[in-house]
């Protein structure tokens, strides 16, 4: 796989695939979908959970004491999920190398922070809100926050909640730069996978009822021909640095999310940058990621342009 100049320090050999784990369901999808990108990329698997020990505490109450027993057996039943997790890659990948490590931090803050120098991290979802607890509030903590790559692991709901091994890579682009670091990860994801790629390009967030009654067809069209001549310049680059991968190009009026979720029920991976368009600093989980992550049919990559 070529290497991706954007982001060298989630590239080096030390570099393993980080995933949370609380023994849920989506955890353990989550921790399945990661041995299989660390088995396929030679990257060790680092297991993470969370005491969240400060909210422990805050729970409690002001005035509460926690125990040096409470927390033990906090620490105990944590041991005991990541050595379940263990079991389950080993079961799966016995040379695969594993370290778990159990942080008393939040799961969010420790895969925030880890996300700095991680390959990519790994979060399991289920549903439309459930995730790695607080309904969804870890995931939308990593997946707003984190450096780098974050990859939500979205079982689709039409398929008997398994989660999509086959399809093409889908990836939103929009004509700012802030896209140009998603773009690159997913030509990246589709060589390595050996999946065609669909480049989907929505160059309105007007939604389509405010065109009711209005005769705008023709400068619709000559708008969407410029779109179109914009989105094969903006790709055109990249196909030259990988050759292998067939790109089918798409242009749509309105509803960047709509469109991306509606190509998630086909799709193996959807890929998307972490701010909308534009790129405000402000926005830390554009509106378009927000929405996937929690309601994809497919695993989403969230791609963190660098600072």
């Amino acid at each position: 796989m070529a290497e991706q100049e954007f982001d060298e320090p989630h590239r080096l050999v030390s570099a393993g695939v980080v995933v949370g784990v609380d023994g849920s369901p989506g955890s353990e999808i989550a921790v399945r979908w990661a041995a299989a990108l660390a088995a396929s990329r030679g990257r060790g698997l680092h297991l993470i959970h969370g005491l969240d020990l400060a909210r422990t505490v805050a729970v409690a109450g002001p005035y509460a004491v926690v125990t040096p027993d409470a927390i033990s057996a906090l620490r105990a039943k944590g041991q005991t999920t990541l050595r379940d997790a263990r079991d389950l890659v080993h079961d799966r990948y016995p040379d695969l190398p594993v370290a778990g490590y159990l942080v008393n931090d939040s799961a969010a803050g420790a895969l925030t922070e880890l996300s700095e120098r991680a390959y990519a991290v790994v979060l399991g979802a289920t549903g439309n809100t459930g995730t790695l607890g607080h309904l969804g509030s870890t995931l939308l903590a990593v997946t707003a926050h984190a450096a780098g790559t974050v990859i939500v692991v979205r079982p689709d709901p039409e398929a008997d909640g398994t989660v999509h091994d086959s399809g093409p890579v889908v990836v939103g682009v929009d004509c700012g730069p802030v896209s140009e670091p998603a773009i690159a990860a997913a030509f990246a994801e589709a060589s390595e996978r050996g999946a065609d790629l669909v480049a989907v390009h929505v160059w309105s967030d007007w939604r389509a009822g405010m065109f009711a009654g209005a005769d705008l067809t023709p400068s619709l069209d000559d708008i969407e021909a410029v779109e179109e001549s914009v989105l094969a310049e903006r790709l055109a680059g990249w196909q030259e640095k990988f050759p292998d991968v067939k790109v089918i190009r798409r242009v749509y009026v309105t509803s960047p999310a709509a469109q991306l979720q509606q190509w998630s029920q086909r799709a193996q991976l959807v890929v998307i940058g972490n701010r909308g368009r534009g790129g405000f600093l402000g926005l830390l989980l554009g509106s378009t990621a927000h929405s996937l992550v929690q309601h994809a049919h497919s695993p989403v990559m969230v791609v963190h342009a660098q600072q």
